[in-house]
């Protein structure tokens, strides 16, 4: 096989799952690596560097791009990066890794990209595309690097892109994309909406002709932003569908690609999920799936954690982990779908606006407030519920319990990045979780 990058002199910045993998994809193509971070090798962790790269760790050096022929940034590397801003004043190309994997791949791709529900949506499109009969998986943003699954054998790739994934990127030219929808969010990375908004619009900046953009017709602020696509369009609803190929009728989900097809009921244990399905089958469809691939697809998928399950119940209590809750978007979401519940929120808020929230206050009865922007959740709430403050998450879920009310819900929803106290927001999950079962042990509710 011929190898792309014989003779190129590579500096992959960030040593992180997606900087390991692209370190590793140019490796194996030819090219001569060096990875870079700002953490030293203890704060890594021991990372797993591929054989022949070699490991800058401690911080980026000038004298690191002395020869190289290209950079390739990792997501959440800043553009106002520093070693960014010297590759620049050298000339040497800069790539993100959704550039990197665009001109490795050599099978047909699905993008999904939005401020909330791109791992539900994701995956389900992936059950679906399997259910119709291909060896089609999931990859990007949700796990499995876009840049290995690019060099593997599939028939198709569904991939999840991140806001900073889309950065840098000028050939990723997915033949069906989807916007599922747009709220404030990473706005410290990206300096605004609107290059918040510019950034998710690069998901179809590569489409064209029969290429097809999906967009949701009930998010006006996304469905501007996907209307500028240049290509072919369909649309998805959470309602009925109208002026969309895809929605819902009477509870069951409905397919107007063609002749109108009643596909059937979908599962709405979590917040989202009616969306999420509406736009996995108007994608799938997209593709050239048929009503009952998506049927079965939809039926078997399972959701990834963290994003809404009933992870125990103590002496009634059920309590909810929607860790993945990391914007007020998908937070006010997750509380649409309780009631007379207690609220954990609060980390890092990313330059959000967390105001939004006490539009929520009604379904609340109390808040505990956790994290870096504890003050803001307890002013935001100020006056319309009770709010406790809680040091740590297991202190959180015995502060919840005991406010909550007989038969209620305790609900973990942040609304906030977890990197000011937490791994990522999985840890949070995890150990929002544990507490909540040690607790039902105690009470004998195990």
């Amino acid at each position: 096989m011929r190898r792309r990058f014989v003779d190129q002199r590579v500096v992959v910045v960030g040593a992180a799952v997606a900087g390991l993998a692209a370190a590793r994809a140019l490796a194996e193509e030819g090219a001569s690596v060096v990875l870079t971070d700002e953490r030293s090798e203890t704060e890594l962790g021991s990372p797993a560097v591929p054989p022949g790269v070699i490991l800058r760790a401690g911080g980026h050096r000038r004298e690191d791009l002395e020869d190289a022929t290209l950079v390739v940034v990792s997501p959440g590397v800043p553009p106002s990066a520093e070693v960014v801003g010297w590759a620049e004043a050298c000339a040497i190309p800069v790539w993100g890794e959704m550039e990197l994997g665009a001109r490795l791949v050599s099978v047909p791709y699905l993008a999904v990209t939005g401020t909330n529900g791109k791992t539900t949506t994701t995956g389900m499109l992936a059950a679906i595309l399997r259910a119709a009969g291909m060896d089609a998986i999931a990859c990007g943003n949700i796990g499995h690097p876009f840049t290995t699954a690019a060099r593997e054998r599939h028939d198709a790739l569904v991939v999840e892109v991140s806001s900073f994934q889309l950065e840098r990127q000028d050939s990723f030219h997915p033949r069906v994309s989807v916007l599922l929808n747009l709220a404030p969010d990473h706005l410290d990375h990206h300096g605004g909406e609107e290059a918040y908004a510019a950034a998710k619009a690069r998901i179809f900046a590569a489409q064209s002709d029969d290429d097809v953009h999906v967009g949701n017709r009930d998010d006006h602020v996304a469905a501007a932003v996907s209307a500028s696509a240049r290509c072919r369009h369909a649309w998805f609803r959470s309602g009925p569908p109208q002026d969309a190929e895809v929605g819902f009728v009477e509870g069951s989900l409905v397919s107007r690609v063609g002749a109108e097809v009643r596909i059937g009921p979908v599962k709405e244990d979590r917040p989202g999920f009616r969306a999420d399905a509406a736009a996995a089958a108007a994608c799938a469809m997209a593709f050239g799936a048929e009503a009952d691939a998506v049927r079965e697809g939809l039926r078997t998928f399972v959701p990834a954690p963290h994003r809404g399950e009933v992870v125990a119940e103590v002496a009634g209590v059920r309590f909810i982990d929607d860790s993945k809750a990391t914007n007020v978007h998908a937070a006010l979401a997750a509380i649409d779908g309780v009631h007379d519940a207690v609220l954990i929120a609060g980390g890092r808020a990313k330059g959000q606006d967390l105001s939004p929230l006490a539009s929520r206050a009604g379904r609340l009865r109390a808040v505990v407030a956790i994290g870096e922007s504890s003050a803001t959740i307890a002013a935001t709430f100020e006056g319309l519920v009770p709010v406790l403050h809680a040091d740590s998450i297991e202190d959180a879920v015995a502060l919840a319990l005991g406010v909550a009310a007989p038969g209620g819900v305790v609900l973990l929803a942040p609304a906030c990045a977890s990197w000011d106290q937490f791994r990522d927001y999985t840890e949070r999950g995890e150990r929002f979780a544990a507490r909540a079962r040690d607790l039902a042990e105690e009470t004998g509710d195990a």
